[in-house]
């Protein structure tokens, strides 16, 4: 368990803790919020029992029975790893829980000695986009029409990497 002290001052404390089973159903939750292809909670129950995948979520300090407010899961195969999605709830955006996430599984590969990290994130994403780059990733190519949109239509995918060796 990892403690965060609160990113700004009117923000409580939060605990970063592994991904359980037992989160699945909470998770897929979050991933309705963000995503119009969202995934259910025997996905996430089905992906965390898969080789080298792993993932965090984020809580209030003193509730660790309660839903989270944000999650991320990860992949890692041989020296590299991407981020397969990461989601926080609506409500708790742009308070560092996102970056508190990442931080988390930044701090994993470095002790695994992982190479590079991936992830893909949607072009209108500028929130997300101005954090990966924050924290060390640059653009390496895009997939258009990637993402699909709650209203309608497509997004391309930025595709992303941070060299971490």
């Amino acid at each position: 368990m990892i403690r965060l002290p609160g990113l700004r001052s009117n923000m409580k404390d939060y605990v970063v803790d592994a991904l359980k089973a037992s989160d699945a159903a909470a998770a897929a939750g979050l991933h309705t919020q963000g995503f119009a292809n969202s995934w259910t909670d025997g996905e996430f129950i089905q992906l965390l029992n898969k080789p080298g995948v792993f993932g965090y979520v984020v809580r209030r300090t003193g509730k660790p029975d309660s839903d989270p407010l944000g999650f991320v899961v990860a992949r890692i195969a041989a020296d590299e790893a991407e981020i397969l999605t990461i989601a926080v709830a609506p409500q708790a955006r742009r308070i560092g829980l996102g970056r508190s996430l990442m931080d988390a599984v930044l701090r994993r590969l470095h002790s695994e000695r992982i190479a590079s990290l991936f992830l893909e994130v949607s072009e209108r994403n500028a929130a997300a986009i101005a954090l990966y780059q924050k924290l060390g990733f640059h653009q390496v190519a895009s997939r258009p029409d990637y993402y699909a949109r709650k209203a309608g239509g497509h997004d391309a995918a930025i595709v992303m990497r941070c060299d971490l060796a």
